[in-house]
């Protein structure tokens, strides 16, 4: 049997226009996990509101950041791609969640190279509904339906393996060599409480008052986005030698009006810069890849938000993208996979 890996990533609009904008948000919107609402609702609010206002705002967004080479999500994940594959002896190919890249092109990309046992690589360092889950069911699905010859082995959230931080963590402490700042922001993508509520295996055992994040030992844990992301700035605030007070975990993206995972990040900037901070550094661990919601939300809208209410520098630290120590720990995972004697399919 002939192994292969699909690395999978969020997606992006073919291009900045709005009619591919709107087609992109209408595929990702109506993603059952991502708005977690009755058919009707989210067609109503997908297709009735927000496709008739949000594209040609999110289009020029997306202008904004928009690379001569494409969609930096789509280019950075290509390059990262690439030097997976230089380190590996088994084939390795990309696709999207969302948009023209799909998952089903990916397996037949696959398929078609002859690999039945296929270990998929979802680029995200902690397991959450709307990211993770969404591939796995996704995948789940075009097996069933296309590639009944398929074995696949899922990969599980690597937000605690030790190369993982110690990567994070000398891409933070590089960026931030020599810089004098006042305190540092792991800003991570937010959910919708009720997503975490869905998420626990226990059945109620979540308190969202953050305090059972840190219970160790807790089986909620595997599957606790808000757990993982905090647990990832303990861990590398620990390798940095960060002091208590000057580091802080926030979360940003937030949709609607439900409730989400807080304290949020616009908020805490502004915040901060009124409460006298001047120095800001700011980083984005949720994501592997820079995109809109780190090139425009933090690097633009952010530093906007902490120059109006007077704060001077903030530092923006890039995603881990196409680093060569980033590849190598995919690489890892590759292997530690492919060499293991009996090699477990979810």
């Amino acid at each position: 049997m002939k192994k292969g890996v699909l690395l999978i990533n969020l997606g992006s609009p073919d291009s900045p226009k709005p009619k591919d904008v709107k087609k992109y948000l209408g595929e990702f919107l109506m993603d059952e996990r991502v708005i977690d609402v009755p058919l009707w609702a989210r067609t109503l609010l997908v297709k009735g509101i927000i496709l008739n206002t949000r594209p040609k705002a999110s289009a020029k967004a997306y202008q904004k950041i928009w690379w001569e080479e494409g969609s930096p999500l789509i280019v950075l994940s290509e390059r990262l791609q690439n030097k997976v594959q230089s380190k590996v002896d088994y084939p390795v190919a990309l696709a999207m969640r969302y948009g023209s890249m799909s998952i089903k092109k990916g397996l037949q990309e696959l398929v078609d190279q002859g690999c039945t046992e296929i270990k998929t690589v979802p680029l995200y360092p902690q397991f959450a509904m709307a990211t993770t889950e969404t591939i796995d069911v996704l995948v789940d699905e075009l097996v069933t339906e296309h590639f009944p010859q398929v074995t696949i082995t899922k990969t599980p959230a690597f937000y605690h393996r030790q190369d993982y931080i110690d990567v994070l963590t000398q891409s933070i402490a590089e960026k931030l060599e020599g810089l004098d700042y006042e305190h540092i922001l792991f800003s991570y993508h937010g959910v919708p409480e009720r997503h975490i509520r869905k998420s626990d295996i226990t059945n109620g055992n979540c308190k969202m008052n953050g305090k059972c994040c840190f219970k160790k030992g807790s089986p909620q844990h595997e599957f606790c986005y808000r757990h993982q992301c905090e647990i990832t700035t303990v861990n590398v605030a620990k390798k940095l030698g960060l002091k208590n007070g000057t580091y802080s975990t926030t979360f940003q993206s937030r949709l609607g009006f439900d409730p989400w995972l807080k304290p949020y990040t616009d908020r805490t900037i502004e915040r901060m810069g009124k409460a006298g901070v001047k120095k800001m550094a700011i980083v984005t661990p949720a994501f592997v890849s820079d995109c809109l919601e780190t090139l425009e939300e933090i690097a633009m809208e952010g530093e906007e938000i902490f120059h109006e209410v007077g704060g001077k520098d903030f530092t923006v630290i890039p995603c881990l993208n196409d680093r060569d120590d980033f590849a190598q720990v995919l690489a890892t995972m590759i292997e530690e996979w492919a060499t293991t004697p009996e090699t477990a399919s979810v």
